[in-house]
């Protein structure tokens, strides 16, 4: 019996299924109006930074689900040339 090696990579339809559990996920953080100082708000925040990284990571860019207009989780700005 053979053994199968592990792949190193999600396929394109587990990226797919990754993506939507994700924006499920960022729903369900976002979407509970709390104060900012709660325990709640900030255990969810806690949670947050680290699932945007993993879609970044995986995904090779951001989370196309969230508005990055001002809507969305604040981002480091990059610093101005000069």
């Amino acid at each position: 019996m053979a053994r199968t090696k592990p792949s190193e990579q999600l396929s394109r339809a587990e990226i797919e299924r990754f993506l939507a559990a994700a924006e499920a996920l960022h729903k369900s953080i976002v979407g509970p109006l709390l104060a900012y100082r709660g325990e709640h708000y900030q255990a969810l925040r806690k949670v947050h930074g680290p699932l945007l990284k993993s879609i970044e990571t995986i995904t090779g860019q951001r989370a196309k689900f969230i508005q990055w207009n001002g809507t969305g989780p604040a981002q480091p700005r990059d610093k101005p040339p000069g």
